[in-house]
């Protein structure tokens, strides 16, 4: 499996999609959300996380960790966002899954790289340069967000593990704290993660959760 750093060139451009939307169908509860993802989703669709629970967004257990994904819906189990003509109706405020599809993520060693999937159908994809492909604003504040939030929940699959009967207590407040809690949409993401992330790492500490 072939590593690509978001300076390096990788065949993903798949030309707009067109024609096909076969990334947004069946997939289940896989389009996992990260709050960058609730941030974008509200601050396009103008309505808080709860409302969004509602009818767009559904909640399962990931590595221990309650977490949002996109719902899928219809016969052909589609993405709640796929309109008519197959097309991405929040396309500017999609997730970041969606976004680097279809590159997948890699975490090693603290260093965050991207690799190639196959589930694409498309055939032919074009070479583009993986920043450009990421679609997303300060791409260095990006990956330090991602890896940054990979860490974070890894550590806590690591604690519910040990302390499983404190893993209801634990995933509510991470719940409300990364999640339910609304963000200024109008302010900057990463300085608003950041001091829930802080907020988050005391929380645990004081908790007597461990380091």
């Amino acid at each position: 499996m072939k590593l690509y750093g978001i300076n390096d060139m990788a065949r993903a451009d798949c030309a707009g999609c067109a024609g096909c939307s076969a990334c947004c169908r069946g997939m289940g509860d896989t389009i996992v959300l990260d709050p960058l993802d609730i941030w974008r989703l509200t601050k396009r669709l103008g309505r808080p996380f709860e409302a969004l629970l509602e009818d767009c967004i559904g909640l399962h257990v990931e590595e221990g960790m309650i977490l949002p994904h996109l719902l899928m819906t219809g016969e052909n189990c589609h993405c709640i966002f796929l309109n008519e003509e197959g097309r991405c109706s929040i396309h500017e405020a999609r997730p970041g899954l969606c976004r680097i599809f279809p590159l997948g993520r890699s975490y090693e060693a603290g260093d965050l790289r991207y690799f190639l999937l196959d589930e694409c159908p498309k055939d032919s994809k074009m070479k583009v340069k993986i920043r450009k492909w990421l679609d997303t604003p300060e791409p260095e504040k990006n990956q330090r967000f991602l890896t940054v939030w990979h860490d974070f929940r890894k550590k806590l699959q690591e604690k519910t593990a040990v302390k499983p009967e404190s893993s209801k207590e634990i995933n509510l407040f991470m719940l409300k704290l990364f999640f339910v809690q609304p963000y200024d949409t109008e302010t900057d993401f990463y300085s608003q993660f950041e001091t829930r992330h802080a907020e988050a790492c005391a929380w645990l500490k004081a908790a007597s959760f461990g380091e």
